[in-house]
């Protein structure tokens, strides 16, 4: 059964240095096209589908967060819900502690 935990915003920039992050934004299309990590996927928390992550490999870490981290806890018990087989992780304080804490941005 996957277990969800909250994964600080250093843990997930070593992640993805090491290339073993895949990331989910469930923020909205407008805030996704403003500002967003390189390489995440875009799933909306306003018509969340689990099928909808990437697959995410046995030496990879889900990682889903959302603005502040708010909106990434019901997304997360959804993909937890739909039998998801590994860790969980949720991003610690969202894109704005990411950002605060030195992470990669893209914008526009």
């Amino acid at each position: 059964m996957a277990t969800v935990r909250m994964a600080s915003p250093e843990e997930v920039k070593q992640w993805v240095a090491e290339g073993s992050a895949v990331i989910v934004d469930v923020r909205e299309r407008g805030e996704y096209a403003q500002a967003r990590i390189p390489g995440s996927t875009l799933v909306p928390l306003s018509s969340f589908d689990p099928a909808a992550i990437p697959p995410v490999g046995p030496d990879q870490h889900l990682v889903i967060h959302c603005a502040s981290g708010m909106r990434c806890e019901p997304a997360s018990m959804m993909v937890k819900a739909s039998g998801f087989p590994g860790d969980i992780n949720r991003l610690a304080g969202g894109i704005m502690a990411w950002y605060r804490a030195g992470g990669e941005i893209e914008q526009g």
